[in-house]
């Protein structure tokens, strides 16, 4: 690996410093140019086990970069994938503090809510199909403790940026109606979204990979030389099928999702 393991410590700790205090740092991948894909998951699982210690519940997991848009904008051919807290899930229809971020951003997405233990390496959509409770509305809370553009070079955030700043989550929002997966045909589930009563963006679940539950197997499948899996219980956002809504204090967000309900959050 390009980084030490002692380099991969002290690039976890910068990252949970720039949250606490809510400073952005410098890119990573400005400081450190030969790292790797495999270092920034390294990143952001040391990240990660520094929150566990502080008594963070991990209840699920991200994808992100599912579109072909964004993965040909960073050069890659594949999503991300990040960690979701306890601390990070808020209320339909409630507040979000904006203290707690640097700069957000909403997406709209479907969750998968776990009922069974999901693994790879051979997992399948079916698969998906099979192991999910209900599938929900959702909107992902966004937010960067890596600078976008390096005030220097104008260089942009590279993928092992935003892998090690946990794929850039923050937050998640679930509401709208739960439905079984096998009740829609999920890739015809779309939003219209909303920000203080404007329409910003609209788009259909088959943004994801053609299908938000081949995004899941992807997950599955990534994590499972790990050995680790998906597990019962677990809260899967399959990623966003419109492009990111800046958002800042005093925002209202809603995505309509038709016949699937609403689901919206007031930055606060």
């Amino acid at each position: 690996m390009a980084l030490s393991n002692d380099d991969i410590q002290v690039c976890a700790r910068r990252l949970h410093q720039a949250e606490k205090t809510r400073s952005q740092i410098r890119q990573l991948s400005q400081d450190f140019p030969d790292i790797t894909i495999a270092n920034a998951y390294a990143i952001q699982k040391a990240w990660v086990d520094v929150k566990i210690a502080e008594g963070r519940i991990v209840k699920g997991h991200k994808i992100g970069l599912t579109s072909k848009a964004m993965q040909s904008a960073l050069n890659i051919d594949e999503p991300d994938s990040g960690v979701l807290l306890d601390d990070m899930f808020f209320a339909d229809g409630g507040l979000v503090p904006t203290e707690r971020f640097i700069a957000t951003r909403v997406e709209a997405e479907l969750a998968f809510v776990m009922s069974k233990r999901l693994t790879g390496p051979a997992c399948t959509l079916f698969d998906v199909l099979n192991a999910t409770d209900f599938v929900v509305p959702a909107l992902e809370i966004l937010d960067t403790r890596i600078e976008r553009v390096d005030p220097r070079t104008k260089a942009t955030r590279k993928i092992f940026d935003t892998i090690a700043d946990n794929a850039a989550n923050a937050g998640i929002v679930l509401g709208g109606r739960p439905i079984r997966p096998l009740d829609a045909d999920l890739r015809w589930i779309g939003a219209l979204c909303f920000k203080n009563g404007q329409l910003e963006e609209t788009g259909l679940a088959a943004g994801v990979l053609n299908h938000p539950a081949t995004a899941v197997a992807w997950l599955a499948n990534k994590i499972a030389p790990l050995g680790l899996a998906l597990e019962p219980g677990q809260v899967v956002l399959a990623g966003s099928f419109i492009r990111p809504i800046e958002t800042r204090k005093g925002d209202t967000i809603q995505a309509d999702y038709g016949a699937y309900g609403s689901v919206s959050c007031y930055f606060a």
